[in-house]
Order: C-alpha cells, then sequence, then structure tokens
C-alpha cells in the first residue's frame, strides 16, 4: 500500500492545524493528504495512460481539494495562503 497508517500521521503531524498526528478534520490536514494522493495518482497515470477510472478518481479528489481550498478561502486567508505555500499548489 502506498499509503500507510504512518505515512498519514506523518502527514498530519507536519501539516495539520494543531500538529498533531491525531488532527484528522481540519481543512489544512485534509488538504495535504488529500494532495499527496493526487501525486500518487499522477505518477500512476504518466505510466497508464488508458486508466480512465483511476483517472475519474484524480478528478474527483482535484474537486474535493478545490471544495477545501475555497472554504479556506472564504473563513482565514491567512491559513489559505500558508497551506499554499507550504503544500506548492497553484491557485
Amino acid at each position: 500500500m502506498y499509503l500507510t497508517s504512518e505515512k498519514k500521521q506523518e502527514l498530519f503531524k507536519n501539516h495539520g492545524r494543531l500538529k498533531s498526528a491525531t488532527d484528522t478534520g481540519s481543512p489544512e490536514s485534509q488538504i495535504a493528504l488529500f494532495s499527496h494522493r493526487i501525486q500518487h495518482l499522477t505518477q500512476h497515470l504518466k505510466s497508464n495512460k488508458k486508466d480512465h477510472s483511476s483517472r475519474l478518481g484524480l478528478m474527483k479528489l482535484v474537486g474535493k481539494r478545490r471544495s477545501l481550498l475555497d472554504y479556506l478561502h472564504k473563513r482565514d486567508i491567512e491559513r489559505y495562503r500558508a497551506i499554499i505555500a507550504e503544500l506548492g499548489i497553484r491557485k
């Protein structure tokens, strides 16, 4: 499995709002998790160009991440800018 529970806890600890391994609900930690999964699927699709079901899953993940980013942009612009800069996401 490409994403173990230890890797998830590391993502939550590094990018979560509370900086704890159990902070799974904050938008920052969810955005970080979605970004990791998007990067993995992008690499998969580079070698498997005809895998359309994975492409659909990738588009759904991008949409979920975008909606979380929009929510964070409306709520707290500084947290939005921080997570964009930290993860290197384009606007």
